[in-house]
């Protein structure tokens, strides 16, 4: 249970990139944006910290900003028109293979 605790506060570490990105405009601040980023962030570090009982820290925490940075990555070239070239999905890949690696070789189920 505590990779599921893990793949969601990863899943956390999305909001608060994009909330930031949307709560500041050439218009001002938008201050829902920056609650759901904030709120994001609690989130986040609530579930990193149920994972952390049973995952090892630095497992736990490399994991934890893999996802937050592959899911940003996709966020941008999704929604903010971000680049999609190769260079950049190859060492976003290279980010997933770390994770792949550290949860094969984690010790923890």
């Amino acid at each position: 249970m505590a990779w599921v605790y893990l793949i969601i506060a990863g899943i956390f570490e999305w909001g608060w990139p994009v909330g930031l990105k949307l709560g500041w405009t050439g218009q001002g601040i938008r201050y829902g944006w920056i609650a759901f980023s904030v709120l994001s962030m609690v989130g986040s570090g609530f579930f990193l910290l149920i994972a952390q009982r049973t995952i090892p820290m630095g497992t736990a925490y490399a994991v934890w900003t893999g996802i937050g940075a592959v899911g940003a990555f996709l966020l941008g070239i999704l929604f903010f028109g971000e680049a999609a070239v190769f260079a950049r999905f190859f060492f976003v890949g290279l980010i997933v293979a770390g994770i792949v690696g550290l949860k094969l070789f984690s010790g923890t189920d």
